[in-house]
């Protein structure tokens, strides 16, 4: 599956050919560099690797210099394997990536389909009324003014006598991997390394994401 990595840079709003105001995130999608082709006879599976934003020598391992100076790129932030990741347009002809290709927001076309993953934000421990949606007892009175945002009753005493396993209760939210499927791609700024998808996707301002087609 062909895909680039992006960083989310917020929210916008474009007009459609009908007026309609459609909100949309704007994303810096690439452009990303092949640094590995993965292959079946010596890695075990067919994979294309690519990596994602420059960063200082200082700030990377020894290793991953060598790693990034086989490709002919200089060291990169975030590095990402695609599957069945197929041919690319070069010219006027498809062909296979090869090491040291720049993959851009090109092979995003107006219009169609994409999957996008990110890391939610996270919001630290939050109760159930924030966390599963529940409303809490709503009463304020009848000896009920401190349980307003309460969970209630967990469970029978006799039997079970222990509370089950994936009872919603409170505990750490957010910060989790989201796949969000089916977004529309609205626009694509190649000269900028812009892609406009409609809606909002997961992550915070300034995080990474993957794009999928």
């Amino acid at each position: 599956m062909q895909g680039i990595i992006g960083k989310k840079l917020g929210m916008t709003s474009i007009y459609s050919v009908e007026g309609k105001n459609i909100p949309c995130t704007v994303v810096e999608a690439g452009p990303c560099v092949v640094t590995q082709i993965r292959n079946k006879e010596t890695d075990g599976y067919e994979a294309v690797q690519l990596a994602f934003d420059d960063i200082k020598e200082k700030h990377t391992t020894k290793a991953m210099k060598g790693h990034f100076a086989k490709a002919g790129t200089g060291p990169k932030r975030k590095v990402v394997e695609f599957k069945d990741f197929g041919k690319i347009k070069k010219g006027e002809n498809f062909e296979e990536v090869v090491v040291g290709d720049n993959i851009t927001v090109g092979i995003f076309v107006e219009g169609e389909w994409c999957d996008v993953i990110g890391t939610s934000k996270g919001k630290g421990f939050q109760g159930v009324v924030k966390r599963h949606g529940f409303s809490g007892v709503n009463d304020a009175t009848h000896g009920q003014h401190n349980r307003l945002r309460k969970p209630g009753s967990l469970g029978a005493s006799s039997w079970p006598s222990r509370v089950f396993k994936g009872m919603r209760m409170g505990g750490r939210t957010g910060g989790d991997t989201v796949k969000m499927i089916s977004l529309r791609v609205l626009k694509v700024i190649p000269e900028n390394n812009l892609i406009l998808i409609k809606g909002s996707i997961p992550g915070s301002k300034g995080s990474y994401i993957i794009i999928e087609r």
